[in-house]
């Protein structure tokens, strides 16, 4: 590795007019960051502050290495100076604070002291603290595929680096070398809890001392001087090494963690003084007089102006617009990729049938000649011959190359979180990943999922993750659990994403095509059982598409409607033909293919004409998805009903490994048969 030399500070031989400009940023961190409660008091907002003060060197730092043309800064709830250093006025703080519509984060959908200027690349980041490392990580490998000269900067408390999904984030830019800085503000406190009882190390980046391809720096976080030089140390070696920097500060917190905290319950009076003794601001400002480089007059005169800056911010900032109520939909998700040739996501169906498998991998390979900044990764997707545990990316590392398709580590946080990150750096960006190898696997990304649905939403629509989660999902293959479990009810409670289940192979190009096109994240959902089975198979134009929210009828009927999707669409077909054969009844079979957004239209016709609906899936009956559509057709076709709707799904059980069990918990023909005969009866 090499570690040429930087420039270093100094207070005697740093020009003044910097020394002026870091003194001045300092006393207008603390005028606000001492403001801020007195907002709540007044009952006018802020009611989440997380003070910051004692860690004012390192905060001043991080913003003045930080570059808005290159770098991606990810700052935590606390770093109020770092935005503030990074080019954040007094009074887009202060929007921010009291939750105005005008306010450059997120327009006041965020919590309070969450700050953020996404067109300057100082991210949203979320409530889940340190989960922001991912993200980070993300966007830096983007930097280095891109060959860009920036860095990507994660701030956090020592605390935080407890969480699971940090060490995942450490692991993966460690072991892919990336340009990425993981800044830790050691303050000893997780809220009240000591460092003690997070970690044994007195340190926590020691941590991670045994990573290979990392270079770990410790600086005094209050000392501003000292800062600013580490952190143009640690900058500067992540660029010319291209491998990642944890920079430890030790810093103090002179306050309660937040507004809602009282450190006087965990902190006795020796160590409040002790920590107020440390203060850096008043540190600094000794210095500054003492080397003679100021009077105490020059910097009173500093602190005036400061005053005067923060009163006119605030007169500002309180005549601007609240947010408004009919604005909560709004930004919700981006606007689809529209089909010109397929509106209604229908063909004439000739051409020879394809399995739903090579649909798939086909569409992939389509879409990444298509757009050259596609990328897919996840757990086993691209080794020697193998793509992937179902083999639905064969072939694809042979033709892209390693750099656009390529292994994750066995970490779903990791997989999902670094999507997340890379689809900052560029919005031409599409990321296919394999959330995991089964969906069961997948819940260990729930918190990278949710932080992904409502990115959109929470930034005012200014960013949205360009990401296509793909999900083997589903039973019949006699796997057991963690192998044959549903997730969609869970998973499309989130408001956000789109949720797709294709069960025919024209609608898994169809829709795999409109989500990669697409902007903002869709979860797409396979039947796995169906990738190789011939009633899968269908036709499948070279360019199909299917839009979102589009349901599509596989069977025409006017005596009662099976509304279904995935695994159980053909199920119900040989129900519904059954029972024609035997009874003479007409059954209509529609295949909703996107459960969010749902194809309610559709849906209600259906009813309209059939007046008896049959809802069918393979998930649990009990919070299955079905409940949902059931509880749809009651509210808004009741009057069209000669019977009430039915569900057929799953037992309340898991779903067992044994042939025997399986078959007695799934849904099955004879099960879809029997209810529907059932219904017609009554």
């Amino acid at each position: 590795m090499s570690y040429s030399k930087v420039k270093k500070y100094s207070i005697d031989k740093t020009d003044k007019n910097t020394l002026k400009k870091w003194y001045r940023l300092m006393s207008l961190g603390r005028v606000l960051d001492n403001k801020a409660p007195n907002y709540l008091k007044q009952a006018l907002g802020w009611s989440y502050h997380a003070p910051y003060a004692g860690h004012d060197g390192i905060q001043l730092a991080i913003g003045q290495v930080f570059d808005r043309k290159t770098d991606h800064l990810f700052p935590y709830y606390r770093d109020m100076l770092t935005t503030i250093s990074a080019g954040l006025t007094a009074e887009e703080i202060i929007l921010n604070g009291i939750s105005k519509a005008t306010d450059v984060a997120g327009g006041g959908r965020h919590m309070s002291n969450h700050f953020a200027k996404p067109e300057w690349n100082i991210h949203n980041v979320s409530s889940a603290t340190g989960n922001h490392t991912l993200h980070a990580v993300g966007v830096a490998r983007a930097i280095k595929k891109y060959k860009s000269k920036g860095v990507a900067i994660s701030s956090q408390g020592e605390s935080s680096t407890s969480e699971g999904y940090v060490y995942e984030a450490i692991n993966g830019a460690t072991n892919e070398k990336l340009p990425v800085i993981f800044v830790f503000q050691d303050n000893r406190y997780g809220i009240s809890v000591p460092k003690k009882d997070q970690t044994a190390n007195l340190r926590a980046a020691d941590n991670f001392r045994g990573f290979k391809n990392l270079k770990i720096f410790r600086v005094d976080g209050k000392n501003v001087i000292q800062s600013i030089n580490t952190m143009m140390e640690a900058k500067h070696f992540a660029q010319e090494n291209q491998i990642p920097v944890i920079v430890h500060a030790t810093v103090v917190r002179m306050g309660s963690h937040s507004n809602s905290d009282d450190h006087k319950l965990y902190r006795d009076e020796n160590e409040r003084h002790c920590v107020s003794a440390a203060d850096p601001m008043f540190r600094f400002r000794k210095v500054l007089v003492a080397a003679k480089r100021f009077t105490e007059d020059e910097l009173n005169g500093i602190d005036e102006e400061v005053k005067q800056e923060v009163s006119k911010a605030h007169k500002a900032a309180i005549k601007a617009p609240d947010p408004t109520p009919d604005s909560i939909f709004d930004h919700l998700m981006p606007e689809p990729y529209v089909s010109e040739k397929y509106p209604e996501g229908v063909h004439n169906e000739q051409g020879n049938k394809k399995k739903l498998i090579t649909a798939l991998n086909e569409t992939l390979k389509a879409e990444f000649r298509n757009n050259p900044d596609t990328y897919i990764w996840g757990q086993d997707v691209a080794y020697k011959e193998k793509g992937g545990v179902f083999n639905v990316t064969k072939g694809m590392q042979q033709e892209f190359g390693q750099e656009r398709v390529f292994n994750a580590p066995i970490a779903e946080d990791f997989i999902v979180g670094t999507a997340n990150g890379m689809s900052r750096f560029n919005d031409k960006i599409r990321i296919v990943i394999e959330g995991a190898e089964f969906a069961d696997y997948f819940w260990p990304a729930m918190e990278q999922f949710v932080e992904m649905t409502h990115e959109y939403w929470r930034t005012n629509g200014k960013f949205a993750p360009n990401v296509i989660i793909r999900l083997a999902s589903g039973g019949y293959i006699g796997g057991g659990l963690y192998h044959s479990q549903s997730t969609e009810a869970a998973l499309s409670t989130f408001p956000g994403i789109r949720v797709v289940y294709p069960s025919f192979a024209d609608d898994a190009a169809g829709l795999l095509r409109t989500s990669i096109r697409s902007k903002g994240p869709t979860l797409f959902i396979e039947p796995k059982a169906l990738y190789n089975d011939p009633k899968g198979e269908s036709p499948v134009p070279d360019d199909f598409e299917v839009p979102f929210g589009k349901a599509r009828i596989r069977r025409e009927g006017k005596d009662m409607s099976l509304i279904t999707y995935g695994n159980t669409t053909h199920m119900c077909l040989e129900a519904a033909k059954k029972l024609g054969e035997e009874t003479g009844a007409s059954l209509e079979v529609v295949d909703i293919r996107s459960l969010v957004p749902l194809d309610k239209e559709t849906i209600i016709n259906s009813v309209k004409k059939t007046s008896k609906v049959l809802v069918v899936h393979e998930d649990k009956v009990f919070a299955g998805f079905g409940g949902e559509i059931a509880s749809m057709i009651m509210e808004e076709a009741f009057e069209y009903l000669d019977a009430p709707v039915k569900r057929v799904g799953s037992t309340f059980t898991p779903v067992g490994f044994s042939p025997i069990l399986e078959k007695a918990i799934l849904t099955n023909t004879d099960k879809i048969y029997k209810a529907a005969k059932e219904l017609l009866q009554y």
